[in-house]
Order: structure tokens, then C-alpha cells, then sequence
């Protein structure tokens, strides 16, 4: 199909008359008549009813119209895309990441980005991991853990882990809680599979601790609101809601830490374009959260 025949035909519909349309094409009327007639002969259709000087549409026009609107604007997007492509730039940005890391940090970051920046177009990470993400058609992933080594990859933030209190809880003037202490009371923790369960369950474990009692969530903004509640102490590494007041979690190697990674394919065509937002995103959580959680080095 000749994009150029169908340019010439939508424009004529848009316009409402040929002389118009001749205009805005910058050809005369009768190279754009040959050619409305020579787009007719290809098809085998008759798009317009010809009343003297004035073009109607047929029926069969009308739905013509609709479906070469429609590829022009495909054929446009694939040159956008193409062009930013062969420059180094991206039109869309696809992003994988954890849901608490959307919430709290990603959410927060692209209020922040201007008109020039390409759109963020964000999903849930993939469970298999950072390469199976790239793999699936992410630009850039955000993970928890180290990604997989062939990847090109960028520090983001070092976040604690931290055990959620209510305001009027007894532990809430202070400004953490050992491990031995924190068992001793009820806790709302993740599941299994999220990174902040893995690092408790690692913490306790080279501390030789056990659990007391413990009541899972699947999501890390419910589990603050049954600590709200008063249903135990809650266990997330999220930003603090419902006035709840957060405690560092001090272990015997240390502070249980959640670490932050963003990753990108280094064969990528924009992989400068993607460094350069890694960078934007690690300055962001530095004045997010302060110049603690900025990785070593």
C-alpha cells in the first residue's frame, strides 16, 4: 500500500474539498485528482461521488477512511520510533518494578519528569527476575538483589527494613528494636517471597532467633493498617502511613537493609539514554530520603 496515496486521500476527507487539500499537500489540483483516481484503480473501489467540482464519500469511502486513518498513524508511530531508535532517545519508557518500590519511590519520581522525558509505561516486576523482565520488554528493571551479571547495572538506594509501631505504642520513642526484642511481640510480616521477609528470616536465622507469633500479608500497605489496628508489630521496608512510627531493625551484622538496583540490557540502543535515568532516579531517593541511603561508592 502507497503511503503516499493514502496521505493524499485522508487529507482530502479532512480537508473537505480538494482544493483545500491540494493546498495543505503542496501539489496542484490535478496532480492530487490522478492521484485520488489512481488510489481508486488500486483498490478496485469507488471512494468518492463526484458532483461536478465537489467530492462525496461513498459508503465504501467512508469505511476506507477509517482504516488508512488508522495505518497513517501506525506508519507515523513507526517513524517516531524509528527515528528516536537511530538517536540514542526513547518515545516510551518501560519499566518493571516491585509493587512497594512503584508506590514509594518510582510514583513519586515520575510526578518530577518533564514533557521532554519519554512516557513511563510500568508494570509489576517480573517474578522469574531482572533478566526474564528485559527478556519480556522492559527497558529498565528496578530490583531488590543483584541482577543477573549481563546486565548493565546501577545502585540505587540503601533503604532499612523497618518494624512499624502505633504513636502510643511503648516502643515508640525510641529509634530501633533488636531482633531478640522484636520477637517477643505479635508481628504483621510479608510473605515468603517478598525481599523484606527473605531479610528478616536471614537476620533471625545468623542470630539464631525464632519467630513468636506471626500474621502474613501480601501487601505492605494492609500490613501497616492491621499494625494501625493493633493486630502486632509490622515488618516492611514501605514508607510510613496511618501516623505508625518506624523503628530500625538492628541485627548482629547490622541494620536489616533492602538494597535497590536498577538494570538495563548494555546492547540496548538507548543504554546511555537508560544510564542517564538510573542517575536521575539514584539523585532522587538521595533527596527523598537523605544522603544515608545512597550506596557505598
Amino acid at each position: 500500500m502507497d503511503l503516499r496515496l493514502l496521505r493524499y486521500f485522508v487529507t482530502t476527507v479532512e480537508e473537505g474539498s480538494a482544493t483545500r487539500a491540494a493546498q495543505v499537500l503542496h501539489v496542484t489540483q490535478p496532480v492530487l485528482s490522478r492521484q485520488l483516481r489512481e488510489l481508486e484503480r488500486r483498490l478496485g473501489l469507488r471512494l468518492f461521488e463526484r458532483e461536478g467540482r465537489r467530492l462525496r464519500l461513498t459508503r465504501a469511502g467512508e469505511d476506507f477512511h477509517q482504516r488508512a486513518g488508522e495505518l497513517l498513524r501506525h506508519a507515523d508511530r513507526v517513524e517516531r520510533v524509528t527515528r528516536a531508535s537511530a538517536s540514542g532517545a526513547l518515545e516510551q519508557l518501560h519499566l518493571a518494578v516491585p509493587t512497594t518500590t512503584l508506590t514509594d519511590v518510582l510514583a513519586p519520581f515520575i510526578a518530577t519528569l518533564d514533557p521532554a522525558d519519554p512516557v513511563p509505561i510500568l508494570r509489576g516486576l517480573d517474578p522469574r527476575g531482572s533478566l526474564a523482565a528485559i527478556r519480556s520488554g522492559a527497558d529498565l528493571v528496578v530490583v531488590h538483589r543483584p541482577p543477573a551479571r549481563s546486565l548493565a547495572v546501577r545502585p540505587l538506594a540503601v533503604l532499612p527494613v523497618f518494624a512499624y509501631v502505633r504513636p502510643d505504642d511503648r516502643w515508640a520513642t525510641r529509634d530501633s528494636i533488636g531482633l531478640a526484642e522484636l520477637v517477643t511481640r505479635p508481628l504483621v510480616v510479608m510473605t515468603e517471597e517478598f525481599r523484606p521477609r527473605m531479610l528478616l528470616e536471614a537476620a533471625l536465622d545468623a542470630a539464631g532467633v525464632a519467630y513468636g507469633e506471626i500474621l502474613e500479608c501480601t501487601n505492605a500497605q494492609v500490613a501497616q493498617a492491621l499494625a494501625a489496628a493493633g493486630r502486632g508489630v509490622a515488618v516492611v521496608s514501605d514508607d510510613s502511613r496511618f501516623d505508625l512510627v518506624p523503628l530500625r531493625i538492628d541485627a548482629p551484622a547490622g541494620p536489616i537493609l533492602i538494597r535497590l538496583y536498577a538494570a538495563w540490557d548494555p546492547h540496548h540502543h538507548a543504554a546511555a539514554a537508560l544510564a542517564a535515568f538510573a542517575d536521575r532516579l539514584a539523585a532522587f531517593c538521595v533527596a527523598r530520603y537523605g544522603d544515608q541511603v545512597a550506596p557505598a561508592g
